[in-house]
C-alpha cells in the first residue's frame, strides 16, 4: 500500500493532463501547446511529480524556482528548453502551485506521428534522455528561433485545423529538434571548459576502477557507471565525448580497456586469459576478439612484437 501511495500519477492522455492542471480543453487529442503568457491561462500544479505518455518539450525565461525530472532537480536560474521522453517521471517543487512553470509547454502523444518518418527519428535525438541539468541553454537569437517556431504551432492548432495541419505541425516540430540538435552541439563548443573538466574527471574515474582492480569484482565498467560517477546522463556523456574526440563514451572505454591490455601484456607474464579477467571480462575469447579489432593484432601477437 505504502508504495502505491508513493508512486507518482500517470497520465495517458492529453485530456487527463488538462483536468489534472486545471485547464481547458485540448484543442487537439494528439497535441497541446500551453503559453504561459496567457493572462487567460491559470495552471493549477497538482503537487509531487507526475509521468507523462508523451513527448514533453519546456521553454522557461530566466527565473527562479526548479523542476523535478526524475531524482534530480534543475535549477532555472538559466533560461532554457527542457526535453522528456514518454514515461520519464517530471513534475514541480514550487511555493506557488497555480504559477506556470514555462513559457511554452509542447505536448506530443506518440500517436501524432504515426506514419510520419519523425515517428522513428525523434528516438534518434539524444537530448531527451538527458538530465534536467543538462539542459539546452539559448542566447538571445536562439531564443528568437525557438519562439518563433512555438508560435508557428501555436497559430497552426488555434486558428486552422485541417487535412493539411498535422503536416505542418510535424513539420514545425522537426525543424524545432533540428535546431535544438545544432544548439546543443554549439553548447558543448562553448562550454568546452566544462566538459573538458568531465573528460579529466572521466579518465580519472577509468585509470582508479583499474588500479583498484574493481573490475576483478564488477567486470567491465559501463556507461551507466561512468554516467553515475560524473552525475550526468549516458546520452550527454557520449554526445558530449563525440563533439570533443570524436568518440562516445562506450569507445573510450574500449580505449582504456585497450590500453591497460597493452601494459599488462608487455609489462607481466600474465596469460591472455589471466589479462582478460584482471580487466573485467567474462571470456578471454571476447577480449582477444575487441583487442585484434582495435590493434589488427591478436594479444599473443602483441606480446611477440615486444620480444
Amino acid at each position: 500500500m505504502k508504495k502505491e501511495e508513493n508512486t507518482p500519477p500517470k497520465y495517458g492522455s492529453l485530456s487527463e493532463v488538462h483536468r489534472a492542471f486545471g485547464l481547458p480543453k485540448p484543442l487537439h487529442p494528439l497535441i497541446s501547446l500551453l503559453n504561459g503568457a496567457d493572462q487567460e491561462l491559470v495552471v493549477t500544479r497538482p503537487s509531487g511529480s507526475h509521468v507523462l505518455s508523451f513527448y514533453k518539450i519546456s521553454y522557461r525565461p530566466r527565473s527562479t524556482g526548479k523542476l523535478k525530472y526524475g531524482q534530480d532537480y534543475y535549477d532555472f536560474d538559466e533560461a532554457g528548453l527542457l526535453f522528456a521522453a514518454p514515461n520519464q517521471i517530471v513534475g514541480g517543487h514550487e511555493d506557488d502551485p497555480t504559477r506556470a512553470c514555462s513559457l511554452y509547454t509542447l505536448l506530443i502523444h506518440p500517436d501524432f506521428l504515426w506514419n510520419y518518418p519523425l515517428a522513428k527519428k525523434i528516438k534518434q535525438y539524444g537530448f531527451f534522455s538527458y538530465s534536467a541539468n543538462e539542459a539546452l541553454h539559448l542566447s538571445d537569437k536562439e531564443k528568437t528561433t525557438i519562439i518563433a517556431i512555438f508560435k508557428n504551432i501555436e497559430e497552426e492548432l488555434n486558428s486552422r485545423i485541417d487535412d493539411f495541419s498535422q503536416d505542418v505541425i510535424i513539420s514545425q516540430i522537426e525543424l524545432l529538434l533540428n535546431y535544438a540538435n545544432r544548439f546543443y552541439k554549439r553548447q558543448f563548443i562553448t562550454r568546452k571548459a566544462v566538459s573538458h573538466n568531465l573528460l579529466e574527471k572521466m579518465e580519472e574515474t577509468l585509470d582508479e576502477y583499474f588500479n583498484s582492480e574493481k573490475s576483478l569484482s564488477e567486470g567491465i565498467p559501463t556507461v551507466q557507471y561512468l554516467s553515475a560517477e560524473l552525475n550526468i546522463s549516458p546520452s550527454y556523456l557520449s554526445d558530449m565525448l563525440r563533439s570533443l574526440t570524436g568518440q562516445n563514451a562506450q569507445q573510450h572505454i574500449h580505449h582504456k580497456l585497450i590500453e591497460k591490455a597493452k601494459e599488462k601484456l608487455s609489462t607481466t607474464s600474465l596469460s591472455v586469459s589471466e589479462v582478460a579477467y584482471q580487466l573485467g571480462f567474462e571470456h578471454s575469447q571476447s577480449f582477444s576478439k575487441l583487442f585484434k579489432s582495435k590493434t589488427s593484432l591478436s594479444p599473443l601477437e602483441f606480446r611477440q612484437s615486444f620480444n
